[in-house]
């Protein structure tokens, strides 16, 4: 045993890590993995980057392939095992950790987690578990935790190349809309945030459908260099019906445009892995945070940039009070541009994050977009539509107030 102290508990070994570092040694996750690699098992691994719908599409191929061969919600096999085990890491939670990391149809429990840890830190040594950051550490956690499965679903967590969840081979990359966002880590122009993600590729990527012309041409160029294999577009060989049932499940659920779009790649990426899926599997899918229907007049929506706007503004109901607030590098006057059309008023909620603006800037914000706007008192009136969006914290402090 590599470098032995005594071990502290999960829960106070990742409370001790910052969550956000102005300087990233990007080679060390990969010293890191080499030291875990030949004890665990690998599953075939899927890894999704993007700027956008990485957690619903993600969520969406793991969900689907884990529950082929259940039927009326039980398995068909006699002894009720699951016959394809899958895991899906994404980031980051809302209200608990364990949601980060999703086994066979439920958030990871405290015991698996800590069994995990229990193997991990002993393998990596005190010095190196100190020194990797909160995701990296976590990153190679749920690497642990998903060893038996079959099939595992990584969520970059920034950018792509230099991401910790890239330290594996993978299967097949899926790369979501991309859009500006993160410019500090990844660059100014939409080139080269595009770049910086797509360099991940490996032997097989899947292209979504992309707002900007120019992340395709960067796709296929990086496809070429890595002489990677690159597929486009949705679910170009699915028949009529599948598309008619898959639209009446979206219309069911109260899903907007971007969750149909994210679930016609999903699936796409599983024909491309020869997985086996039903779509009226997609009924029973609860997408946590995703214009997700909270109850009859409020649904929540952890996107936070303009791009998440565009996507969901269409859906919302005329004059819904926005319940609001944002991280200091997203561009929230563009957002609440977006949302304008369809706001009675906006009701600002602090939030705890130290990457959180001011409420000045957000107030100053809402005056120079010509909107209506005060705090958010805890009242919620039954006769009106909300929609509380700007980031995981904004859902999360929601969430906490109203219980």
């Amino acid at each position: 045993m590599k470098n032995e102290a005594p071990m502290t508990l999960l829960a106070s070994f990742l409370e001790q890590k910052p969550l956000y570092y102005k300087e990233i040694d990007h080679e060390r996750v990969h010293r890191a993995y080499a030291m875990l690699k030949p004890h665990i098992n690998h599953p075939q691994t899927v890894h999704i980057v993007g700027t956008n719908g990485k957690g619903s599409t993600g969520r969406m191929m793991a969900y689907l392939a884990w529950r082929q061969g259940m039927e009326d919600g039980r398995w068909k096999m006699e002894d009720e095992k699951c016959p394809f085990s899958v895991g899906h890491y994404s980031s980051p939670h809302i209200l608990k950790f364990n949601e980060r990391i999703w086994l066979d149809g439920e958030d990871v429990s405290d015991a698996v987690l800590e069994a995990a840890h229990r193997k991990l830190f002993p393998l990596l040594g005190k010095a190196m578990s100190d020194a990797l950051s909160y995701f990296e550490y976590t990153t190679l956690l749920a690497l642990v935790v998903f060893e038996k499965c079959d099939l595992m679903v990584l969520e970059a967590g920034l950018g792509g190349e230099f991401d910790a969840t890239n330290v594996c081979d993978k299967a097949l990359s899926v790369i979501t809309p991309i859009g500006i966002d993160h410019q500090a880590f990844l660059g100014e122009s939409i080139e080269e945030i595009a770049a910086t993600k797509i360099r991940s590729i490996q032997k097989r990527a899947l292209l979504a459908p992309q707002p900007y012309s120019e992340v395709v041409e960067v796709a296929k160029r990086i496809a070429d260099e890595k002489k990677a294999e690159l597929f486009r577009g949705q679910g170009s060989g699915f028949s009529v019906q599948e598309m008619i049932q898959l639209d009446e499940i979206a219309k069911a659920k109260g899903w907007p445009g971007y969750l149909m779009e994210n679930a016609k790649v999903a699936l796409r990426a599983l024909d491309i892995l020869d997985i086996k899926y039903s779509i009226d599997d997609l009924k029973t899918l609860e997408l946590f945070g995703r214009f997700y229907p909270l109850n009859e007049n409020i649904r929540i929506d952890v996107g936070h940039n303009p791009l998440a706007a565009k996507a969901i503004v269409t859906s919302m109901e005329p004059e819904t009070v926005l319940i609001y607030n944002s991280l200091d590098d997203k561009d929230y006057e563009a957002v609440l541009r977006i949302l304008k059309p369809k706001i009675k008023r906006v009701e600002i909620i602090p939030i705890a994050s130290q990457r959180a603006t001011t409420i000045e800037a957000i107030e100053a914000a809402l005056e120079k977009v010509g909107l209506v706007y005060g705090m958010f008192d805890g009242h919620i009136d039954p006769r009106e539509h909300y929609l509380v969006f700007g980031s995981f914290y904004t859902v999360e402090a929601f969430l906490k107030r109203i219980q």
